[in-house]
């Protein structure tokens, strides 16, 4: 093994600690001295791979610098390299490590779900899955999910409604009328014929088209020969809408292949990762993806950077994704040990094409367009953002070193006439808001309506443990923006001041807007604390733009949160107040009916069918909910 370097950059535990290392696959971790994790990374042999940091000769100067940073680091031993890969992945997206390229934990995909149940229904799925249920997809977008829905619909008529609706019916509804549904909940539908047509749209979502035709049609000849023309002619139209959705989808059918195809394109300092999905043959749509921290890798020769990003997409992507059998990429990677881990969640092979032929290679031709066009798209929004957070900078009179750190909260008070009032804190950093550090708070033991309280209280609690640690870290409570931005005039500033004060904060970063006359946007005012006058930036400011954008953010943020609280106290309360119905009772009614507005819709015959309701109950129940 080559000798540790020996300088005064790095403690001299830690190379102890290196060289004490053994020669076993794992995953370490380093950190600097304020205890922020820099890097997470695997190996084969722990000893070899961490070793290689601390040569005198680095690989690159972005090594070199992170290097100089580590105080202490962390190991631990897996039992081979493809568990080492699957941890690494697990803590990058826990840990989001400063010199680790970084993809956004989205939202999880949906899916097309089709329900176990004696009479199944269709409906639009996120969340963990079971095996209770048949899941289709991942789903690029909810569009998507939606669109395959209506297809079903008016190919194999299934139902889409709530259980609660489904039991209660007593005639068909519309959606039979204009022919998207059989009615089986009014029994215009055998059991046996209704749980053919969801084996057949199954088979559809899987790609057996060719099958599901010819079930339709040997269905539809033995109603003829019965002469039962009028279900033969219910088949025929099956028959006929399927014929048009496969004729109009002809040049994208592939079999009844999955496959992901993944392209990325490198540009202006930054990256995009387009992915597209198919599945059962049929493309689905594509989404965008654009790492963070791509910067730190920009010593790295331009393929190299693809190579980079792309591999850690598939790697952090997939540890908790379905993952289709085939992947097409418009970049060649070789990491034998990613595919290992990911073959070894997934239980099956994985094939990854690079140079795709016919239908497949138009798929990926497509995906690299569309990633082009959404870093195009991104980069030219960036341009502007950061135009306008230059703006609001110089119209602020601030020195700020970096402007892309530049960071602004804003907090906003919502209430229904003192009602579940709600305060509201969104982020805006980076030149972009930051959705995923948006934060809520529940305001209590304040006077109905009080907003100077309602601030008060919010900004105590937000900047609290700021103001005694005074410590940087990755806690949303330990971090100082550069401007704290009030959704109000000279009274909520006024109360914000004082809470600075009281913390022994800086009360120059508060900066209030004031609705300007008729509340006409362009006419706020920005109010201040620190002696400065208050200043009008007027309509065509991009300062003001940014600032605009973000109080309605703050603004809409607070308002869906309040009514969000505010319908979920006056459901409760509803039953609540019925005397007889007490916490079981009033559990047993929801589960039944799917909610309060089943409750509400209920006869009092239904009402009486759930254990516990008396007839006497049951009146009481329908006259108060009406």
């Amino acid at each position: 093994m080559a000798k540790l370097k020996e300088t005064s950059e790095t403690p001299a535990a830690v190379l102890e600690l290196v060289a004490a290392l053994p020669n076993l696959p794992g995953v370490y971790r380093y950190f600097d001295d304020s205890d922020q994790v820099l890097y997470v990374g695997k190996a084969r042999d722990l000893k070899k791979r961490v070793s290689s940091y601390f040569q005198k000769n680095l690989s690159s100067p972005r090594i070199a610098m992170m290097v100089a940073k580590i105080a202490r680091l962390e190991t631990t031993v897996t039992r081979s390299e493809a568990e080492a890969l699957i941890l690494e992945n697990n803590l990058i997206k826990a840990l989001k490590p400063r010199y680790n390229i970084l993809f956004r934990d989205d939202k999880s995909y949906p899916y097309l779900k089709i329900t176990n149940e004696k009479t199944p229904r269709m409906t639009y799925f996120r969340g963990g899955i079971d095996k209770k249920h048949q899941y289709f997809g991942p789903f690029p977008s909810a569009w998507a999910v939606k669109e395959s829905m209506q297809l079903l619909q008016k190919i194999f008529l299934l139902r889409s409604c709530e259980d609660s609706v489904f039991a209660n019916r007593t005639r068909p509804c519309l959606l039979h009328q204009i022919q998207r549904c059989s009615a089986p909940c009014v029994d215009f539908i055998s059991d046996q014929d209704y749980q053919a047509d969801v084996e057949n749209a199954s088979n559809f979502l899987r790609g057996r088209q060719t099958e599901v035709q010819a079930k339709l049609e040997q269905k539809m000849l033995g109603f003829a020969q019965n002469l039962e023309f009028e279900k033969a002619a219910i088949v025929r139209n099956q028959m006929s809408a399927l014929s048009k959705v496969l004729h109009q989808q002809s040049m994208e059918l592939a079999g009844d292949a999955d496959i992901d195809i993944i392209a990325v394109v490198v540009d202006g300092g930054r990256a995009c990762v387009n992915l597209a999905m198919v599945r059962g043959g049929r493309h689905l749509g594509d989404r965008s993806y654009f790492p963070t921290h791509l910067e730190l890798a920009q010593n790295v020769v331009h393929d190299a950077i693809e190579v980079e990003v792309i591999t850690a997409f598939i790697a952090q992507h997939y540890i908790d994704q379905f993952i289709p059998a085939q992947l097409i990429l418009n970049v060649e990677i070789d990491a034998p040990e990613l595919l290992l881990a990911l073959m070894e969640q997934c239980g099956h092979r994985i094939h990854l094409s690079f140079q795709p032929q016919e239908q497949k290679r138009a798929w990926l031709v497509m995906a690299v367009k569309g990633a082009r066009l959404a870093l195009a798209r991104a980069l030219s929004e960036q341009g502007a953002q950061q135009i306008r957070t230059k703006a609001l900078i110089d119209a602020l009179e601030m020195d700020v070193q970096d402007i892309d750190q530049f960071r602004i909260e804003c907090f906003d008070i919502s209430h229904t006439q003192g009602e579940a009032t709600q305060a509201s804190c969104v982020v805006f950093h980076h030149h972009a808001m930051q959705n995923a550090e948006y934060r809520r708070f529940n305001i209590k033991d304040i006077t109905p309506g009080d907003d100077y309280a309602a601030m008060r209280q919010v900004i105590y609690r937000r900047f609290e443990k700021f103001a005694h640690t005074q410590e940087k870290s990755d806690d949303f409570t330990a971090i100082m923006p550069d401007i704290v931005l009030i959704d109000g005039g000279k009274g909520q500033v006024e109360v914000a001041r004082q809470v600075f004060e009281e913390l022994g904060l800086d009360t120059s970063l508060i900066v209030g807007v004031a609705k300007g006359e008729g509340r006409k946007v362009g006419l706020e005012t920005l109010v201040f604390v620190d002696g400065r006058a208050s200043k009008e930036l007027g309509k065509e400011s991009a300062a003001l733009m940014l600032i605009a954008q973000v109080r309605d953010e703050a603004h809409r943020f607070a308002i869906t949160g309040m009514r969000a609280k505010r319908a979920k106290a006056r459901q409760k309360s509803k039953l609540e107040e019925i005397d007889g119905v007490g916490p079981k009772r009033r559990q047993k009614l929801l589960t039944r009916f799917g909610g309060i507005k089943g409750v509400e819709d209920a006869s009092v015959e239904d009402l009486m069918a759930v254990d516990g309701i008396s007839r006497t109950l049951a009146e009481e129940i329908y006259q108060r909910l009406r």
